[in-house]
């Protein structure tokens, strides 16, 4: 049987974090936003390409920024946007995509 301290001796347990969120996270930083971006316009740019291969991977990865573009949307709106002109850049993004494929 293994000794246990007696109760005085014992530290006290602490409380886990997993599962906690923070609120004081901050806003979106800038670079997240400059990166959306930029990955719409590497998408943009593959699927202009005329290799099957290459402009499939161009959709696939425009496809899927439209989720975690609006995710970080949907974030900003809780937690700030960091710079209105990055997030601009980032709708505008967003929009020029949406546009593309359903006109």
């Amino acid at each position: 049987m293994a000794h246990v301290a007696p109760t005085s001796h014992r530290r006290p347990s602490r409380a886990s974090h997993r599962g906690h969120r923070s609120s004081g996270d901050g806003s979106i930083q800038t670079s997240s936003w400059l990166g959306l971006t930029f990955a719409f316009a590497v998408g943009w740019v593959l699927t202009w390409q005329s290799h099957v291969g290459v402009h499939a991977a161009g959709v696939t990865l425009l496809v899927m920024l439209v989720p975690v573009t609006i995710g970080t949307f949907v974030t900003a709106f809780k937690q700030g946007f960091g710079s209105w002109k990055a997030a601009l850049c980032a709708a505008a993004g967003l929009t020029f995509t949406l546009v593309k494929f359903f006109f």
